[in-house]
């Protein structure tokens, strides 16, 4: 009965990561893209039920509307005020989003972790010289949002959008079953690259939006640039924006990953750990407090 079971599940996996993945990706992903913006009562109903039926339960009553206009207009709702209180510690980074935790901790060097036996480094993902020595042994968080959960990121603590590049990709699914079984998927795939200085600190953070299959385009609050899959190759967008804790930043058309670094002076919260569940507002990093000196 248990070898059945096991079987059962592994025959899942593999037909999840077949009909995800084995499937013209870019162009599945640009449809839906379209589709989902269609406002069509019956069009809106019945996406919504088929997305229900195979996703699972919305959550909708934490929603600040509960009537909309199109499948797209529901994935990114906005919440109803104070549902997601943000941790007002002055030394603690707060999530930027609901989220399941992945892999996260230290980086050796510039070496992290994807998913067990699966490394990559921040030469792949970043691209960006600069970016890569401030980051070397920082700490990291994986941060995938499902597409039933709230799909709306913000600001981790105050802080200054300093420098901000798109990298357009492909579309791999990026769910567990996936990141076991590509190499390096997070830097194949579409993400943005955000480099913010934390106010009133010698600290930085980066947040990368990683978009995945059926939900690329990539919207931030402070550009005015649309990032989508029409772009090719690397692009460096000049802005300068600045945040409150908890102010919103963007959003994903329907839900992917955001990887967030810290520098060497952050550190994860002791709460933060692989398969957790965390919610917007919930703290996720903290000023590393110093060791008082021996006398």
């Amino acid at each position: 009965m248990r070898t059945s079971i096991i079987d059962r599940v592994f025959q899942q996996e593999d037909i999840n990561f077949l009909l995800t993945n084995r499937i013209p990706r870019r162009l599945a992903t640009t449809f839906i893209g379209w589709f989902s913006q269609i406002e069509q009562p019956l069009v809106r109903d019945l996406s919504m039920a088929a997305w229900t039926m195979f996703a699972g339960s919305l959550n909708l009553h934490e929603a600040k509307k509960t009537q909309f206009a199109s499948l797209q207009d529901c994935f990114i709702r906005e919440l109803k005020e104070g549902v997601r209180p943000i941790d007002g510690a002055a030394d603690v980074l707060v999530s930027p989003c609901d989220a399941i935790v992945g892999a996260c901790g230290r980086l050796e060097g510039t070496q992290l972790i994807q998913a067990k036996g699966f490394p990559y480094t921040l030469e792949d993902l970043l691209g960006n010289p600069r970016l890569i020595a401030l980051y070397r042994g920082g700490s990291y968080v994986t941060l995938r949002l499902t597409s039933t959960m709230y799909h709306r990121f913000h600001a981790p603590c105050r802080c200054e959008v300093r420098d901000l590049t798109y990298i357009s990709g492909d579309t791999w699914n990026v769910n567990p079953i996936a990141l076991r079984r590509i190499e390096r998927l997070f830097c194949r795939n579409e993400r943005a690259v955000i480099h913010a200085r934390v106010a009133d600190s010698t600290q930085s953070i980066a947040l990368v939006p990683v978009a995945a299959i059926l939900v690329a385009s990539i919207h931030l609050n402070f550009v005015r640039i649309p990032l989508t899959l029409k772009h090719k190759g690397r692009r460096r967008i000049p802005c300068r924006a600045s945040f409150e804790k908890g102010e919103e930043m963007g959003h994903f058309r329907q839900g992917s990953t955001i990887i967030l670094f810290g520098t060497d002076g952050l550190e994860l919260c002791e709460t933060v750990r692989q398969a957790a569940r965390i919610r917007m507002g919930e703290p996720l990093m903290r000023h590393r407090r110093e060791s008082p000196s021996s006398n």
